[in-house]
């Protein structure tokens, strides 16, 4: 199979590999290509006991079928023996999964120290030695691939497995910790919850259950999360009979029972319960401790003990954040060099492959054109500047670019100044947050409107005012039409892509920064919104302007999911009047990225070339 997922050069350590799950591990790592380590304690189900048979079976098994493998008899308390055994053999350790168990099943009150003990000595404390006797060698390759086996019981919780449910979540508590310290050396660590026929499952299921839940059902999971080119990282999965699918953990809207200067009370918990745990309105999908942990927390008490602070919400004298509107800022002598309008034009997708590009990239065209989006770039830094400004005071970390709108009044020009004006137009209370409206026109050296952009920024944590809900000066998006696209445009982004966009003046470090993008919630650094949207935007000026930027009217778009760098961007197109609807998809994935997006045309000048 030419695009099988191969381990050749690779050394695996599968834990607990004597028969069940690990057995099915080891044998289709070595089918891949991996060298093996085939670690069993042989012992039975209760930890008692030792033997050699178990491992020395399943590594004759792989022999045979000329794969490689060496087996390793060491309990996994002792990690650093069982990790040693790959290095002697091997020269180095890859991936680490860690399958090892027992069980000691008793109801809670019969469950001695000794049941305890055992349990979280052989599930937790073993992947923890393990683990760590590998980190090193794993970081040093700036390579590993790590897997915690957690559990059903260990999720939801089981009659009889006290221990053991203990232990389960427990590994996936530490699991999390090791994705986030492991993501900057290309180490990653996830956790599935099997449900299959084993030796440990016979105590709890019946024979026909476990004939269907066959291990073979499990591995392909495990051999694709360990593969190189998985970017998982602190995912959790069940994973069972051929179904594999991610948990995440969900956040009730909630309530603030206290205020400043009061005591709280538990009447005031059962007067606030049914926001407490209402699910339905306002929840969300908590990832990360810094900005959904205790930071949130603290920032809730901070607006409890502030609240008349100038820097937190509400607003001095008492009137909201909406006595912000009206703010303004100028920024005087833009410059827009030629230079830089090349630069944007390569980073939004722009080619020597393309039909037009020297129109773009080659200041010596005849018709060197400059793209009409930059003019996001050139507006961008008035929205910060007055998010951050003493008229406006939030938690810049809460900050979601939720929509964009441009407009364009005369074509941009290249080795001009310009000047900006940035306003906040509008301020809305969406509960748990705010939505701000910033304006920003730029103008030309004859002071003639040039440019209209409109940031739409949603702000976690910033609601809850008892301002207005909807706006009148807001640009509203459009639904795509129901029915097939009239043109569609597929680029594949270069894994440089974000790197490369930034140089055009979005410099926030959640695109570049692997340790700044994981404080953030995600597993690497995301393409900007805003390079996705300049994709967007040569695709309609290809496929229905020729490229022309005269015909270039309006652009509205609302982002709905982030882009990795290397992912392909689709954008789909529908000519409808003077408009063109279009929507953007990641092409590996066919989630929407850009939804209820449209570009106007300029009246009487609409050239379409499907």
């Amino acid at each position: 199979m030419a695009d099988q997922l191969r381990f050749d050069g690779k050394v695996v350590l599968v834990t607990g590999a004597g028969g069940g799950l690990g057995r099915e591990y080891a044998l289709e790592f070595a089918r891949r290509g991996a060298s093996v380590v085939v670690n069993d304690l042989g012992g039975d189900i209760k930890g008692g006991g030792k033997s050699s048979v178990a491992a020395d079976k399943v590594v004759d098994e792989i022999r045979k079928a000329g794969g490689k493998a060496v087996a390793n008899y060491d309990s996994v308390e002792d990690g650093e023996k069982v990790v040693q055994t790959a290095l002697d053999h091997y020269g180095g350790i890859d991936i680490v999964v860690n399958n090892a168990g027992i069980l000691r099943d008793r109801s809670f009150l019969r469950t001695s120290d000794a049941d305890w003990d055992i349990v979280h000595r052989v599930h937790l404390r073993g992947a923890f030695k393990v683990t760590r006797a590998a980190w090193s060698h794993m970081r040093e390759k700036k390579f590993g691939r790590v897997i915690m086996t957690s559990s059903d019981a260990g999720i939801f919780g089981n009659r009889g497995q006290a221990n053991y449910s203990a232990a389960k979540l427990g590994l996936y508590g530490f699991s999390n910790t090791l994705a986030i310290e492991g993501a900057k050396n290309n180490i990653y660590c996830n956790t599935i919850a099997p449900t299959a026929g084993s030796r440990l499952t016979k105590t709890v299921m019946p024979d026909e259950v476990i004939n269907v839940l066959k291990p073979e059902y499990v591995a392909p999971l495990v051999i694709y999360l360990c593969h190189e080119s998985s970017q998982e990282n602190g995912g959790l999965f069940e994973v069972g009979g051929g179904y594999v699918t991610k948990l995440r953990w969900q956040r009730a809207g909630g309530a603030v029972v206290r205020k400043k200067g009061v005591q709280m009370t538990a009447e005031q918990v059962r007067d606030c319960w049914n926001d407490i745990v209402d699910f339905e309105t306002n929840p969300d999908y908590p990832v990360n401790i810094s900005t959904d942990g205790a930071g949130r927390i603290l920032s809730i008490i901070d607006q409890i003990e502030n609240p008349e602070d100038p820097n937190a919400y509400p607003n001095p004298g008492g009137k909201g954040p909406e006595a912000a509107i009206g703010s303004k800022m100028r920024i005087e002598n833009v410059e827009l060099s030629t230079r830089d309008a090349m630069l944007y034009a390569l980073s939004i997708g722009v080619s020597t492959t393309q039909e037009n590009h020297l129109k773009f990239a080659y200041e010596n065209s005849e018709d060197f054109s400059v793209i009409p989006t930059m003019s996001v770039c050139l507006a961008f830094p008035v929205m910060p500047g007055i998010m951050k400004s003493d008229a406006v005071s939030i938690d810049y970390t809460q900050l979601l670019h939720g929509e964009q709108y441009t407009e364009c009044f005369k074509p941009l020009k290249s080795d001009e100044k310009y000047s900006i004006e940035g306003e906040l137009v509008d301020v809305l209370d969406k509960g748990k947050g705010a939505i701000f409206i910033t304006e920003a026109k730029m103008f030309d050296k004859n002071e003639e409107l040039v440019s209209l952009n409109q940031f739409t920024t949603f702000v976690r944590g910033a609601g809850g005012f008892g301002g207005k809900r909807d706006s009148t000066v807001a640009k509203q998006p459009l639904p795509t039409p129901d029915r097939q696209p009239d043109a569609v445009v597929s680029e594949k982004t270069s894994l440089d892509q974000a790197a490369l966009y930034r140089l055009s003046g979005d410099y926030n470090p959640l695109h570049i920064d692997p340790n700044f993008s994981a404080m953030g919630g995600f597993e690497k650094p995301i393409l900007h919104g805003l390079c996705s949207y300049g994709f967007a935007a040569r695709a309609v000026l290809n496929k229905f302007c020729n490229d022309d930027v005269a015909k270039f009217k309006a652009m509205k778009v609302r982002f709905s999911k982030p882009v990795l760098p290397g992912q392909t961007l689709q954008t789909e197109m529908w000519l409808e009047g003077d408009k063109v609807h279009f929507c953007t998809k990641i092409g590996e994935t066919g989630q929407v990225c850009l939804s209820n997006g449209y570009v106007i045309l300029n009246k009487d000048d609409r050239l379409a070339k499907l």
